[in-house]
């Protein structure tokens, strides 16, 4: 099976009626969703499936674009034909950049992709170029309104119960133009972090935005006097060249990438390093071809990759099995703590868990496609679309 990762749009349109595609046909895209999660199953004209996500968050409007202006072009192509659907969706909808229009066609991607695993019966990590097994996690805190000594508890517990050794902590305010949470909190969790875990943990911290170039300078030199190593999104994402003066300053890596849908973009940002790790959001970028490309940009000018998956819906799963594949994986995946207190919804969502954190490491099974059954009960309470071919 061929799988060019190429979504540069400098692929040659068809004439949308497949007749070049091999594989069999993609005969219906199902959407179920509610407001904040939405899942995707496609079957092809033999009757084999596969189940994939389109991003979280205001789901159900990025399921009606996907009815409208995804499955158009994908409905009657071959399933070996999915990376040139990607890559001529978004000329065929040129009018509609940004990042819905990736989100939902990430949930045809990843559909996709289980599709093919079934049917080869591989795990997509394999189909990738990689193989099942573990990959180590870092525990990453979603909160800012909990204190810092309060952090460090649940931080401990988590270590002592699961063997973690990477915590990811928050700083600052989420778009907070330097103000913090509270006055004072980030001055106080750097050091309270670093004191309470130890020395021989890794500790990343995230500022979502929330700084100018001049203030996360002076919040990275306190990170790097208490041996901190990873800072995430110090600047406005959209101000790459503020971001970029952060890291020609410290010495620890920043990184950044999460809400970057644009491969322009990306190749702006890798041309100019203007960050030291790459994050793509396999859900935001617009699936695991797109992602693979971005992290084979990264590793031909030799800078990591960690994408950014901050729930645990499929997106996590699927950065395991991208992790698993890739050349230039970066330490560690990253793995929310956060339970039904901050995120009810991502309770029963499937038959089986595949998040199981065993020394601080989740596995990629051996299963076929991504290894993992939509919950029925689910499912049946969820809102309802179908797009099929005419026959």
């Amino acid at each position: 099976m061929s799988t060019p990762y190429s979504a540069s749009g400098a692929v040659p349109l068809s004439n949308g009626q497949g007749q070049d595609d091999t594989g069999p046909r993609i005969a219906k895209i199902e959407t179920f969703c509610t407001p904040l999660v939405g899942f995707v199953r496609v079957t092809s004209e033999d009757g084999q499936q596969g189940w994939g996500q389109v991003s979280t968050y205001n789901s159900d409007l990025t399921c009606e674009i996907l009815h409208r202006q995804v499955a158009p072009w994908a409905l009657g192509r071959g399933m070996d034909a999915m990376e040139q659907v990607i890559s001529e969706i978004p000329l065929r909808e040129h009018k509609y950049p940004g990042t819905y229009l990736r989100r939902a066609m990430a949930g045809l991607d990843t559909a996709v992709w289980d599709w093919r695993g079934r049917d080869a019966q591989k795990p997509v990590a394999a189909l990738l170029g990689g193989s099942a097994g573990p990959v180590r996690a870092y525990a990453s805190s979603m909160r800012r309104d909990i204190s810092p000594t309060d952090e460090a508890d649940r931080l401990k517990a988590l270590r002592d119960q699961f063997g973690f050794d990477a915590f990811k902590v928050r700083v600052g305010a989420e778009c907070g133009q330097d103000r913090d949470e509270w006055p004072g909190r980030t001055e106080e969790i750097i050091p309270v972090i670093r004191q309470e875990l130890g020395a021989d943990v890794a500790l990343l911290v995230d500022g979502n935005s929330g700084f100018s170039a001049t203030r996360a300078i002076d919040v990275g030199h306190m990170l790097q006097d208490h041996g901190y190593e990873h800072f995430e999104e110090p600047c406005p994402f959209w101000l790459l060249d503020e971001t970029a003066k952060v890291t020609k300053s410290l010495t620890m890596d920043v990184a950044g990438g999460e809400q970057d849908w644009d491969m322009q973009q990306w190749r702006r940002m890798i041309d100019t390093r203007a960050v030291d790790i790459l994050q793509p959001d396999i859900l935001y970028l617009g699936g695991i071809g797109r992602s693979m490309e971005v992290a084979h940009m990264g590793a031909e000018a030799g800078l990591p990759c960690t994408p950014h998956c901050a729930n645990l819906s499929l997106v996590t799963l699927f950065t395991m099995h991208m992790l698993r594949a890739i050349p230039n994986a970066g330490r560690y995946l990253e793995f929310s703590i956060e339970g039904d207190d901050y995120y009810p919804w991502q309770r029963d969502l499937f038959v089986n868990t595949p998040y199981t954190i065993q020394d601080g490491q989740a596995h990629v099974t051996d299963a076929p496609g991504w290894g993992v059954e939509v919950c029925p009960e689910w499912l049946a309470q969820s809102s309802y679309k179908c797009s099929e071919t005419s026959r």
